[in-house]
């Protein structure tokens, strides 16, 4: 069951890249990298990796999506791995445990959910595509671990207006 929280700004590492629903590979796969590149720099993850979906065009296929792992401080970004940081405010947010595949009808359900409690989301929409200000897809399972997607648990984090 969906619920509101309320979190605090999150400093990460991420990369940004615009893709289509086929080409997620293109930043997902770079989440590994980000591990790396912290670890060489001595910064601690502080959190499960995500991906932001900043903004989402579903007819013409485009979405501007990044890869991100949160930092316990903050840090400085070099070519195209940048230092951002996730606002704070009031999310709202469900777990999902199973195969990513299926997140979309996780998504909907968050969503209509949402419009039965009268939520707005922060999110703007200009010539059909959605400009979100915080959408999350958090990676709670290490795929080294647990290698089987069916088995894997992801927290989606909606800010709020």
């Amino acid at each position: 069951m969906p619920e509101i929280i309320e979190l605090p700004e999150r400093p990460y590492a991420g990369v940004r890249a615009t893709i289509t629903m086929t080409t997620f590979g293109v930043v997902a796969d770079r989440i590994g990298e980000l591990f790396g590149w912290l670890a060489e720099r001595g910064a601690t993850p502080a959190g499960a990796p995500f991906l932001r979906y900043d903004a989402i065009n579903m007819p013409e296929d485009r979405l501007v999506v990044e890869a991100g792992v949160p930092v316990t401080a903050p840090v400085e970004g070099e070519g195209d791995i940048f230092a951002g940081t996730l606002p704070a405010g009031r999310y709202a947010t469900v777990s999902h445990h199973g195969h990513p595949d299926q997140l979309f009808g996780v998504i909907d359900g968050l969503v209509k959910w949402g419009a039965e409690q009268g939520l707005t989301w922060d999110m703007t929409e200009k010539d059909g595509t959605e400009h979100w200000g915080c959408r999350l897809e958090l990676y709670n399972t290490d795929p080294s671990i647990e290698p089987d997607p069916a088995n894997w648990d992801t927290d989606l984090q909606f800010r709020l207006a």
